[in-house]
């Protein structure tokens, strides 16, 4: 299949196009390197652009003879959305929405989105499953949502399906080392927590001790990268015109902010420094996946299920890259 990848430079996306083109598709890498890196994907395969140059994006969809979208290009910082809603509106909305109307009037049926546990706020129930209400409370699940909304609408009244995939927190690197998670400014644990392991930041700040958790530190679900990249391939192989689908993603087990620290220091063999600070706005106690539909339906099996051997990947990329990219 001739596949469109946006944000494909990315952290998830890179992941997800190596899979992709293991499996024999033509894929075509679309992104602007805000976040990804062109040393990530292979260089035939990258186009750079941006979600706003619309008339480039219609451009690369006739030319390339498109069939399928999967869609990754998104800001994704809870707190930034949280003070700065415009940007992240423009860009997960606005942008996102210009792409969906241009794949319509191209015939292009097929959409895979990156979509976001944000989705459900702070949950009634954990683990949380894809029946539990979405309630966003920030405006990164706020956009996420409204995206998923408007796929729906469009599989009702055109020729059209997609797979809306709501992932829990990314984590991990490929297991040869190659490619991995390389943010600037970043801000995901685990590689903040290597960083301060092996003193490229003072300290790692733990944001709020007195949630209603086991350690009153917030806990997350962490799935492995590769993992979720699988989860594209299959969501793709399902989607057929008219398709609603929405799946978890998610090992189904959390892991608290302190049980992260303490499974760096092991993995690693290094102590981190750490200090405490208040909480962030936004941010729930608890998100676990419930991912039962998603192994039911399209038979995905997450292959890493543990956290220290997810950090194990994360900490082999660090050690091969110590500055990352270095772009």
């Amino acid at each position: 299949m001739r596949i469109l990848v946006t944000g494909g430079a990315g952290y998830i996306g890179s992941h997800t196009v190596r899979q992709f083109l293991t499996g024999g598709h033509d894929v075509t890498v679309f992104d602007n390197l805000d976040a990804g890196h062109k040393r990530a994907v292979p260089a035939e395969r990258f186009v750079g652009g941006d979600l706003r140059d619309i008339d480039h994006l219609d451009h690369l969809l006739v030319v390339n003879r498109i069939e399928a979208v999967v869609h990754f290009a998104a800001f994704a910082a809870v707190g930034e959305s949280v003070t700065h809603p415009a940007k992240y509106y423009t860009n997960n909305l606005l942008y996102s929405l210009q792409l969906l109307d241009r794949c319509r009037r191209n015939g292009i049926g097929k959409f895979v989105f990156s979509s976001t546990a944000a989705v459900y706020g702070v949950p009634n129930e954990v683990p949380i499953p894809e029946t539990a209400p979405p309630a966003p409370v920030n405006p990164y699940g706020n956009t996420k949502l409204a995206f998923e909304r408007a796929l729906a609408d469009y599989a009702g009244a055109y020729p059209f399906g997609y797979c809306a995939l709501r992932y829990f927190n990314a984590a991990g690197a490929a297991s040869d080392g190659s490619i991995g998670e390389d943010h600037t400014p970043e801000t995901h644990l685990i590689p903040l927590v290597i960083q301060a392991a092996t003193g490229k930041r003072p300290h790692v700040e733990i944001f709020g001790t007195d949630y209603p958790t086991p350690d009153g530190t917030c806990v997350r679900d962490y799935v492995h990268v590769d993992d979720l990249a699988a989860a594209h391939v299959l969501a793709l192989a399902k989607v057929t015109p008219g398709a609603k689908l929405t799946y978890n993603v998610g090992v189904g087990r959390g892991y608290s902010v302190r049980e992260v620290i303490r499974t760096v220091e092991d993995v690693t063999g290094k102590k981190v420094p750490v200090k405490h600070g208040p909480r962030r706005a936004g941010d729930p106690p608890a998100l676990v996946a419930r991912a039962d539909a998603i192994r039911a339906e399209l038979g995905w099996a997450p292959k890493y299920t543990d956290l220290k051997a997810i950090i194990e990947t994360a900490w082999r990329w660090h050690q091969s890259h110590p500055n990352g990219y270095g772009e």
